[in-house]
């Protein structure tokens, strides 16, 4: 069942009783190559409440990891808080704080066989062997890994060893399972399975995570609300269904693939000037529509066919089409007509 989230616009929203994850105006600053200051985060305040699964979202270098690092206790805070059921972290150190963490690369260790990897937190824990053997056994039938216990990690498939890395982050029950970018080093095919698969071992176990990424693909399949980050600030807390046909500003829409942005009145039908953002899925091809273009490229992908039109006084916008193998294919240069359903397409404020 989903969690119940606060508003999903509302960053500063308070937690249940002050329960789960809570950062206050955190600012973290990092030392650049030639030895100035620079600040990777910037008076940000997040919450996570317990049960729920985070997406933090954003490009390159706009802090996401950073704020992870510091929420792990890896990276001081220079400034704000971080709590934890309304306990502060500050001075807690990493192994203390009950949190998991999963990399890019997993981190396995080579020289132990798959079951032996995902016991490890267990066995620091001092968890009697009877029970490391069951919990193993469990998650590996939860990630899809049955029967792979006594593997070497050397004989795995990448995906096969992020599935190994989940489990292990996940074996000792974590309070907050941190995941920094897991599945940003697989082929997208790969990539979408696996975000499946996480958010169903996330649900399956009621685990409380923080999935950082940059692709919103990825982080629409794996969360229940998404934070979007750019240059250390946050810029829009919401659920994917709002995220994206909510928009807060252009900045967002644009890392969230919108590809032009018009004054409403230039489409056909609606008056006012309000800015609005136009992307894949926001026109479609219809020979009595009233908006013009010209066919730059079209390619297949999946069921679909995805149509790049130069529409005019409006630029290049992707155009999703349903494929099929009696309807005809439009190819680059030809002319066509479009139609476009006012009411879904996002206006910024």
């Amino acid at each position: 069942m989903t969690p119940q989230h606060p508003s999903p616009t509302d960053p500063s929203s308070t937690t249940s009783a002050g329960r789960g994850l809570a950062v206050r105006d955190l600012v973290v600053h990092y030392r650049d190559d030639d030895g100035t200051t620079a600040t990777a985060v910037d008076g940000l305040s997040l919450e996570v409440e317990p049960g729920e699964v985070l997406g933090l979202l954003g490009p390159s270098g706009s802090g996401k990891s950073s704020l992870l690092r510091a929420v792990a206790g890896l990276e001081p805070a220079s400034s704000g808080s971080i709590t934890w059921d309304g306990a502060d972290l500050a001075g807690v150190p990493v192994h203390r704080r009950g949190f998991g963490l999963m990399f890019q690369d997993g981190q396995l260790f080579p020289h132990r066989d798959v079951a032996a990897n995902v016991a490890f937190g267990l066995e620091m824990a001092g968890e009697p062997r009877a029970r490391r053997r069951e919990r193993v056994t469990e998650l590996l039938e939860l990630v899809g890994l049955g029967g792979f216990a006594d593997r070497a990690v050397s004989t795995l498939s990448g995906g096969e060893r992020q599935r190994v890395a989940l489990a292990r982050s996940l074996a000792p029950r974590p309070r907050l399972l941190l995941l920094d970018e897991p599945l940003s080093a697989l082929d997208r095919a790969l990539r979408e399975r696996l975000a499946a698969e996480v958010r169903e071992a996330l649900t399956t176990t009621g685990t409380t995570a923080v999935f950082v990424t940059h692709d919103h693909d990825e982080a629409f399949a794996v969360a229940d609300r998404i934070a979007v980050m750019d240059l250390g600030h946050l810029l829009q807390v919401a659920r994917p269904v709002d995220l994206w046909h909510r928009p807060a500003s252009q900045r967002v829409a644009e890392f969230l693939g919108y590809e032009a942005f018009v004054p409403a009145g230039v489409l056909p039908g609606v008056e006012d000037d309000a800015l609005v953002a136009l992307g894949p899925g926001s026109l479609r091809l219809d020979p009595a529509g009233d908006l013009r273009g010209t066919v730059r490229s079209a390619g297949f992908r999946r069921g679909v066919v995805e149509v790049v039109v130069e529409v005019e006084g409006i630029g290049p916008v992707t155009v999703v089409e349903p494929s099929a193998p009696d309807r005809a294919v439009v190819g680059p240069g030809e002319q066509v007509r479009l139609t476009v359903d006012v009411d879904a397409v996002p206006r910024l404020g």
